[in-house]
């Protein structure tokens, strides 16, 4: 069963990046799922519950972005349906300064506003624990309709209902286009048809201002005496920096009465999104048995990450994170610039499972232009080669997941290109090749961020170091300088990152040198999502690399073995030494897979699908070593 379902709004925001001024003057915007409802049932998710939502998308770009992201937040579709009429909804959003977030809703006929009670299916209802409704959808006949089927048959299946007010006068239709920050304006038709659904919720959660419109006064205690008249819900009235207070039964005379959690003294960034933070963290104590005390804390924690923080669902924090900020407490009031927190948030709410990593690394440059030299063969031959290789590698993943690439966007543009939404894993390095000390490719310049702004965030950022622990402190310095720039560069991009260490062709190794190094780069702040690691030589050498990285980041996406153009019998058998441990999550190999097709097909002794043929037998043949092997490692003793 899911536990709880959310109802109503589902929108794309459009943030603006820049923060301190007018909405006029931003000149970027980063894009997020958006709407109450959706927010709440992607930080629900992340909280651990399982959450499902009901809403209206567009048959367009827009709408696949936010199933998408909803099925990557572990949150169940079911019921988003896919009008084929109406756009989804957009909202443009800014930060101006700490009192003033301005806001323009695009809802005009849009998809969530067409919901209807067709849209709900009563046996969706009673797979769920919960139904949880915004205020929205209550303003418009055939939505209202729609929310109130839903939580009847989940009323009548003895589930438990809940209400988030979320009052936005604009919405009503209650304020122009411009005010939609506005966050209150008297009505009495608007408290007259809150009041008529308020029975039907066992929580009714919102701010003073929500309250007010739904008690039909400005002042709280009465409104919320006005509610309780009608309604016997658990009400949660949330005060701003004053946390929040909860109210089982008859309203006291003052709001310092009724339950509370703590506090926390946060930095208020952003307070979009904030109130829909609140309600995951509380529908989170609530629907897991927790008492009001906890429920309220975990939904103060999860408002706080919410205010400090850009955008509305991104901002919330997962499970783990939230036990490790109520455990450890606040270091910084600015939560954003908590390295550590922010660390945690990453590894934890990052998209996609990656347990099986099969990938077939065409990324060479300097190599590829050796072979095609060699062959008297134009270079321009090497970025239709690499589409072979995108051809072979495809062939292989026929659609299934844990297979990936590696490719260059300088020689392997098109091929690059041709990957995006396959579902294959996409790697993409930066390094200049063969370069000691690092350097970036001419196409990145001086300015990372800025180049990596241009990226897909599907693309891995990868760069190859070759890097000794014993290297003079010079080189050390500048290498380590670069490798900590670019991992900066791609954490504010929102791009993975992968580090690939080779000390074996800078000094001699032992059993210590490449945890020696990892140690020094988690030393230095930098915390690779991916790690790509040469053959090590012994047992030995790979449980000490394994503990360096489990030591230092626990929520580490794992390593992958590199092949150095070793023969197959060779690599089968350091694939059959790393795959002993559960961090190794695959390989990346390159010219035992393409090396002898790139030489012939370079010399005109090869087709296209001759060579394609060559490289997917290849590929497949050493998957299925991988998966051999890790099978066999997995069997009990």
């Amino acid at each position: 069963m899911l536990d709880v379902i959310t109802i109503g709004r589902s929108s794309v925001d459009l943030y603006g990046a820049q923060v301190g001024g007018r909405l006029e003057d931003m000149a970027s915007f980063r894009k997020y799922i958006g709407g109450s409802p959706t927010n709440m049932a992607a930080g629900t998710a992340r909280l651990g519950l399982k959450s499902g939502l009901i809403t209206r998308v567009g048959d367009e770009h827009m709408g696949r972005f936010i199933r998408e992201q909803l099925i990557a937040e572990g949150v169940d579709v079911t019921g988003v349906k896919t009008d084929p009429e109406r756009l989804t909804a957009l909202v443009i959003l800014g930060i101006r300064d700490q009192h003033q977030f301005p806001l323009i809703f695009y809802r005009e006929n849009c998809a969530d506003m067409a919901l209807s009670e067709d849209d709900i299916d009563p046996a969706y209802i009673a797979g769920s624990r919960c139904v949880t409704a915004t205020g929205t959808h209550l303003s418009h006949p055939r939505t209202e309709a729609a929310v109130l089927k839903a939580v009847r048959l989940a009323r009548d299946n003895g589930a438990k209902t809940a209400l988030d007010i979320d009052y936005r006068p604009n919405l009503w239709g209650l304020a122009g286009h411009g005010a939609g920050e506005s966050r209150y304006i008297a009505s009495a038709a608007v408290t007259q048809k809150l009041q008529s659904t308020l029975h039907l919720f066992d929580l009714i959660v919102g701010t003073e201002e929500e309250f007010h419109i739904a008690g039909g006064t400005t002042d709280t205690v009465a409104a919320l005496r006005a509610v309780r008249a009608v309604s016997n819900a658990t009400l949660v009235c949330k005060r701003g920096p004053m946390g929040a207070a909860a109210f089982e039964g008859a309203i006291p005379d003052s709001l310092d009465d009724g339950i509370s959690g703590p506090g926390f003294p946060i930095e208020v960034f952003n307070v979009l999104g904030a109130g829909d933070g609140f309600m995951s963290g509380l529908l989170r104590g609530w629907l897991r048995g927790e008492d009001w005390v906890t429920s309220l804390t975990y939904a103060n924690a999860c408002g706080a990450f919410a205010v400090s923080r850009h955008g509305c669902t991104p901002a919330y924090p997962s499970w783990e994170e939230l036990q490790f900020f109520l455990k450890r407490g606040i270091v910084t009031p600015a939560l954003r610039h908590d390295t550590e927190l922010e660390q945690i948030h990453w590894a934890t709410t990052r998209k996609g499972q990656w347990p099986h990593m099969r990938v077939f690394a065409f990324d060479h440059r300097m190599q590829l232009e050796d072979m095609a030299d060699q062959a008297g063969a134009p270079r321009e031959r090497i970025g239709p080669f690499k589409s072979l290789c995108l051809r072979a590698a495809q062939r292989v993943a026929d659609g299934k997941a844990g297979y990936g690439i590696l490719c260059d966007g300088r020689l392997g543009r098109e091929a690059l290109h041709a990957a995006a939404g396959t579902g294959l894993w996409i790697g993409r390095p930066v390094e200049r090749p063969g370069s000691r000390p690092l350097e970036l490719e001419a196409e990145l310049g001086l300015d990372y961020g800025t180049a990596l702004a241009e990226w897909p965030v599907e693309h891995v950022v990868k760069v190859l170091c070759f890097y000794h622990p014993d290297d003079d402190a010079g080189l050390k310095a500048r290498q380590e300088e670069t490798v900590k720039r670019l991992a900066e560069a791609a954490r504010r991009n929102n791009l993975e990152f992968l580090l690939e260490i080779i000390a074996s062709k800078a000094g001699p190794v032992d059993d210590t040198t490449t945890a020696r190094v990892i140690e020094r780069f988690y030393e230095i702040g930098v915390f690779p999502d991916w790690w790509k690691l040469e053959p090590l030589r012994s047992k030995t050498a790979w449980r000490n690399a394994v503990e360096a990285v489990s030591r230092n980041d626990p929520h580490t996406r794992g390593i992958v073995v590199l092949g150095l153009d070793a023969p197959l019998e060779e690599l089968s058998a350091s694939l059959r030494m790393a795959a002993a441990f559960d961090l190794v999550k695959g390989f990346a190999v390159g010219r035992t897979i393409f090396g002898d097709a790139a030489r012939r097909w370079f010399a005109g002794e090869t087709g296209d699908e001759e060579a394609v043929t060559e490289m997917a037998e290849k590929y497949r043949m050493l998957c299925d070593i991988w998966d051999r092997v890790r099978t066999q490692k997995e069997q009990p003793s």
